[in-house]
């Protein structure tokens, strides 16, 4: 898919959302887009382990972490489990772990800052609800583009 957010972003303007430039780049896809899938959880990444164990088919992965930067909700576990089960991405509202191991993964992410901590894992959080943070409300099935220049958001695909 060739895209660049500059372009959708000015032939679309109002119509499409652009993300607050929060976020850094890991994983080997600077470029990904796809529909959105939704996980709201709070420093506990269970439900982020069992979403990602299940086939994306090309979806991207968007977890409100509440924004904490008290521990990592992705590691190069996960990381894996995104590639071998076919998600574009995965944009997460808080931090990441095992930064080398992501960045080797044939697989785009975008998250707040790295953590070396791992998060608890009770089993808590929410998924296939709107999530909105940077700026933006992610709602599941909505479009999401990612790349070097940022995130921009639509209700429909755009190519």
């Amino acid at each position: 898919m060739h895209f660049h957010t500059t372009d959708l972003s000015d032939a679309h303007g109002d119509a499409v959302q652009v993300a607050e430039p929060l976020f850094r780049h890991f994983g080997q896809h600077a470029r990904f887009a796809g529909p959105i899938a939704t996980l709201k959880v709070f420093e506990d990444n269970s439900l982020v382990r069992s979403t990602l164990e299940t086939p994306g088919e090309g979806r991207v992965l968007v977890v409100d972490g509440g924004g904490s930067l008290r521990c990592a909700l992705v590691g190069g576990q996960l990381g894996e489990l995104a590639v071998n089960n076919h998600w574009a991405g995965i944009v997460v509202y808080g931090c990441v772990r095992d930064a080398l191991e992501l960045n080797a993964q044939a697989v785009g992410i975008r998250a707040l800052n790295t953590h070396p901590k791992k998060s608890v894992k009770k089993g808590e959080g929410s998924s296939g609800l709107a999530v909105q943070f940077a700026g933006v409300r992610f709602e599941p099935g909505h479009w999401l583009y990612a790349d070097e220049d940022g995130i921009v958001v639509a209700a429909q695909a755009l190519l």
